[in-house]
């Protein structure tokens, strides 16, 4: 199993379910550790013009969580400004999105890190453009996945279909973040007892409910899988 020390692509179960939140807390608990971790977010629509260019709020909170700080530009190689499915934004705004600046911007990023946290855009098929899913990107990284699922009612069926697509993908699960995104949710221990029990990859923690999200004191609520042998002799 690859560990998500050297690097990780988080995905999630949907859209607004914590995936920003979790790849920040992640980056506080891998620098904690003493690694340089630094985020990305390849492609980000709903970006907001500023002096400096198109900015993206989850990208801004990766860039803000990391150490070194990188450029944003390497952050978010693709700033979209529509707030819309990524292929339909850059269609609309006339960018053909392609792997190519993202994996030059992922490699300028590992130069100065130890760990790159990449974060995806919405569930894990929503697409990177036409012809391009998140797993062509994944599989070019050589990533392993990490999981966040947001629990609220419908939970148990997007992260079981969530997990067996990226195993179906060829990509491998290394673990999941549960995210109480939901306070009112009921039976949130059965449901969670259901997704340790069934999901085929480690839980890494639950995320309790913030209103303002601290990832610094999120990143108590994780913790990191044990390191193999296998590992320690490829270190």
């Amino acid at each position: 199993m690859q560990d998500i020390r050297d690097g990780v692509f988080v995905t999630g179960t949907d859209t607004g379910i914590g995936k920003t939140v979790s790849s920040c807390a992640l980056l506080h608990l891998l620098r904690a550790e003493g690694l340089r971790a630094v985020g990305m977010k390849p492609l980000a629509s709903g970006c907001e013009p500023t002096p400096g260019g198109l900015r993206n709020e989850d990208a801004l909170a990766l860039q803000a969580a990391s150490e070194p700080t990188p450029g944003y530009d390497d952050v978010n190689p693709y700033a979209l400004p529509a707030p819309l499915a990524p292929e339909i934004a850059a269609r609309e705004a006339g960018i053909e999105v392609s792997l190519a600046p993202m994996l030059a911007a992922h490699a300028r990023l590992q130069r100065d890190a130890d760990v790159v946290v990449v974060e995806g855009v919405g569930g894990w098929m929503a697409p990177l453009a036409g012809e391009l899913m998140q797993a062509d990107l994944v599989r070019a990284l050589r990533l392993p996945v990490v999981l966040v699922v947001g629990l609220r009612l419908g939970c148990l069926n997007h992260a079981y279909l969530s997990a067996r697509a990226i195993a179906e993908d060829g990509c491998e699960l290394a673990g999941w973040i549960g995210t109480n995104i939901d306070p009112a949710m009921a039976r949130i221990d059965e449901n969670r007892a259901l997704l340790a029990a069934r999901l085929p990859a480690p839980c890494l923690g639950w995320l309790p409910w913030q209103g303002t999200p601290d990832p610094v004191a999120l990143s108590g609520h994780l913790r990191l899988p044990a390191r193999t042998m296998q590992d320690f002799r490829h270190a």
